[in-house]
């Protein structure tokens, strides 16, 4: 072949038409091989994610510590330490399985659901979220009791709400008594990293232990505070210290934990907790 045959072989390829193709099927390839991947993985994503979420609701319990104890005995500790129910935020009661089924329940599908779910009115009342499930799990933390009997030694609930970039999706533990709080966690969220995002902090959670949802007049009194708090102050017992710079996510930390301990979240089933001090009705 000739120099100036193989000079225009060579420009015959180089033609946008064939520039094109090249990149089509590029792209196709790696689609494939990405959709391949995302189905693959699918499986072990959600496991992963299931797996996350009992970690959350034993470390609010109080039953894990991520420094001293591995993943591996999360599932172990959570089928004997915590019994999972659903109930009606309505009325405090497990809910009726004809009704909804607590195998299949899915919260966050709930909320989008109109059968399922209710408008929050206003919408600011849990940072502009519009809607929430009529029905939600609780994980009730059961101890011995006698031979025969088991006595729930707290609750831990699932909470969320906006802070200042995204929804944070947390749970909190509440003793018996229906108002002192045993722990918190937040798992999920958006927030700035080294501000908003010192919600993981377990120093910062560790603060929440102790602190009472009510104040006298058994009025919802929990609050995270601007700066620290102050120990001999008479509203001590229901404030938790800020974060640095992240004002706006503090506040809505607040506003989700008074949703939920609220009326017209967990407040029913609090409240038949503090009449029946945790014993298995």
């Amino acid at each position: 072949m000739t120099q100036n045959n193989m000079s225009q072989n060579k420009k015959s390829r180089d033609t946008i038409a064939q520039t094109l193709l090249v990149a089509t099927v590029l792209c196709v390839v790696c689609s494939v091989l990405v959709a391949s991947a995302a189905v693959g993985l699918r499986g072990r994503q959600e496991a992963n994610k299931r797996l996350d979420k009992k970690k959350n609701v034993l470390i609010a319990a109080e039953l894990f510590n991520k420094k001293e104890q591995a993943d591996s005995e999360i599932d172990g500790i959570f089928e004997t330490s915590i019994e999972r129910v659903l109930i009606d935020l309505e009325t405090g009661e497990i809910a009726d399985p004809s009704v909804v089924d607590p195998e299949t329940y899915d919260p966050r599908a709930a909320s989008r659901n109109s059968e399922l779910s209710l408008p929050i009115e206003p919408a600011s009342k849990l940072g502009g979220i519009k809607r929430r499930e009529k029905y939600a799990f609780v994980y009730r933390v059961k101890g011995p009791s006698g031979e025969t009997a088991e006595q729930i030694t707290k609750v831990v609930l699932p909470i969320y709400g906006k802070g200042l970039w995204s929804t944070l999706y947390g749970f909190i533990a509440i003793s018996v008594d229906g108002t002192t709080i045993e722990g918190i966690t937040f798992y999920q969220h958006g927030e700035t990293p080294g501000l908003g995002a010192e919600i993981e902090n377990p120093n910062w959670q560790g603060l929440w232990k102790g602190k009472q949802l009510l104040d006298k007049d058994k009025e919802i009194a929990i609050t995270v505070i601007k700066g620290a708090v102050n120990a001999n102050s008479a509203a001590a017992a229901h404030q938790v210290d800020g974060l640095s710079g992240a004002t706006i996510t503090c506040s809505g930390v607040t506003q989700l934990v008074r949703y939920w301990m609220g009326p017209e979240g967990f407040g029913p089933y609090l409240e038949k907790l503090r009449q029946t001090g945790g014993s298995d009705g």
